[in-house]
């Protein structure tokens, strides 16, 4: 897979419930070689972005492409794109082990990516525990370890640092980082400000469903003096930044959701 066919591409992305507007025109690109975090407030439309990105949730207009193509349109997705939404996205009572070796039988991918998946998560010995009896931090190493079973050149990973400890925290910095070092296209969400200051190299930041930034972590918090003031600042006074210019928002271009 060659470094176009990593990219994520949404362009005017929209999507309503009822009398929510949830994402609103949204367009952003995300490329390889880089962790890209994707912020916003809580009911920012993070989430539903995600899921209309990996086809979860069909858009009232726009597209969202990787590679260039709709999700659904991926000859094999799960070799191509990895995905963590949820943290307890599987059967309880199966096993770590037993829930991705059906995932990689149905995808024809080797058993032995299995145990390397597992030994990257740190869940070798845990491994033929059922997994409902898992605390949310395994679960979500679980979760990572699905996304990365078919060694795919994209991963869309929504809050993925909930429920670990700190160790946890520092261990999946050090793996996207690595990840992305690899040349693959690594977009994550999270709420927690200060661990994408550390983790991520570029920024998407919405609000109310409108991109308010797209650019470098140094670039924003340089502008305004450290990242948790810059989202705090983008997210409450409508403003949209892209790279090295700002232009404020008239109150009657957004819509709140």
């Amino acid at each position: 897979m060659s470094s176009e066919e990593h990219v994520i591409e949404v362009r005017g992305l929209t999507k309503r419930y009822r009398a929510t507007l949830a994402v609103d025109a949204l367009g952003f690109t995300v490329r390889p070689g880089t962790v890209t975090g994707f912020l916003g407030p809580n009911g920012a439309g993070k989430s539903t972005t995600m899921r209309m990105i990996l086809g979860l949730d069909a858009p009232d207009a726009g597209h969202a492409r990787i590679g260039g193509r709709r999700y659904r349109e991926l000859h094999r997705p799960l070799r191509e794109v990895g995905a963590l939404l949820e943290a307890k996205a599987f059967h309880p009572g199966r096993s770590a082990a037993a829930h991705l070796t059906a995932l990689a039988a149905a995808n024809e991918i080797p058993r032995s990516r299995v145990e390397e998946v597992l030994g990257l998560v740190g869940l070798t010995e845990a491994a033929r525990r059922r997994a409902g009896t898992y605390s949310l931090g395994m679960a979500q190493r679980l979760g990572v370890a699905t996304a990365l079973l078919g060694d795919p050149g994209v991963l869309v990973l929504d809050e993925p640092v909930n429920g670990l400890d700190p160790e946890g925290i520092r261990w999946l910095r050090t793996l996207l980082r690595s990840l992305a070092a690899e040349g693959r296209t690594v977009f994550v969400s999270s709420h927690l400000i200060g661990e994408m200051a550390l983790t991520a190299d570029r920024l998407v930041v919405i609000g109310a469903g409108r991109l308010v930034a797209d650019t470098s972590v140094a670039d924003l918090s340089a502008r305004y003096g450290s990242l948790e003031e810059a989202f705090l600042r983008l997210t409450s006074a409508s403003t949209e930044f892209r790279g090295s210019s700002a232009r404020t928002l008239d109150a009657g271009e957004r819509t709140i959701s």
